[in-house]
């Protein structure tokens, strides 16, 4: 059955059939649009928790790496409370829709990004920062001093982000409604069509879901080792 799945699932995506290429789609905009969220948010908090000198730093940062592994259907959960009718943001009628999926994915990526990026800033040799002051240069710029230092680091940070997003289900189903071409990505397709008995499907989108964890997994090793 393996075999013969695996078969008729290259076949699958050899052919261009247009909805499992519609579920690659809507995964990686997604995941993408999160990430670039997560990424605009995520540097500077890192930045700022590594670098400020203010109380609680320290139990900012035990909060941000707890919050690195919350539970994608917690996310999901917290989320739709806003969302739904009843929630804060119930009137923009975002709930079933790819812009809830982003909300929901940044909010899961963003922990991981300032983390990340804050033990880089924190593991940095101090005089690269204090010499970029010495020399009369703002906060703006001695930040971007530092961001070109971490450079490889800073982009691994973004790429675990990515990768996080890019596979998880909880988000995407409670948010997204699996709707057909329009919210229903990889990982909602899978578990979709896994439980209608459509092997072969599930596991032309697993073939695609497993090529792109090993990418980026690929590249944030090599990012690390040039860190």
């Amino acid at each position: 059955m393996l075999a013969e799945g695996l078969v008729q699932a290259l076949r699958l995506l050899a052919s261009g059939d247009r909805e499992v290429w519609a579920a690659v789609w809507v995964s990686v905009r997604v995941a993408l649009a999160s990430t670039l969220a997560s990424t605009v948010l995520g540097l500077p908090l890192g930045y700022a928790v590594a670098a400020g000198r203010f109380r609680g730093r320290d139990t900012t940062g035990v909060i941000l790496n707890v919050l690195m592994g919350i539970p994608t259907v917690v996310v999901g959960l917290l989320v739709y409370g806003f969302l739904s009718r009843r929630g804060l943001l119930g009137g923009m009628r975002l709930l079933y829709t790819p812009t809830a999926m982003v909300v929901g994915q940044t909010v899961m990526a963003l922990p991981i990004v300032a983390a990340l990026s804050r033990a880089a800033v924190a593991g940095l040799d101090p005089r690269a920062a204090r010499t970029a002051l010495s020399l009369g240069a703002g906060r703006i710029r001695t930040a971007v001093t530092v961001a070109r230092e971490l450079g490889p680091a800073l982009a691994a940070a973004v790429a675990a982000a990515f990768g996080r997003v890019f596979g998880e289900v909880g988000v995407s189903l409670m948010l997204g409604g699996n709707i057909l071409f329009y919210t229903r990505n990889i990982t909602t397709s899978i578990a979709l069509e896994t439980s209608k008995g459509e092997f072969a499907y599930g596991m032309a989108l697993g073939i695609v879901l497993l090529a792109a964890s090993f990418a980026i997994n690929l590249f944030v090793h090599l990012l690390k080792g040039k860190a």
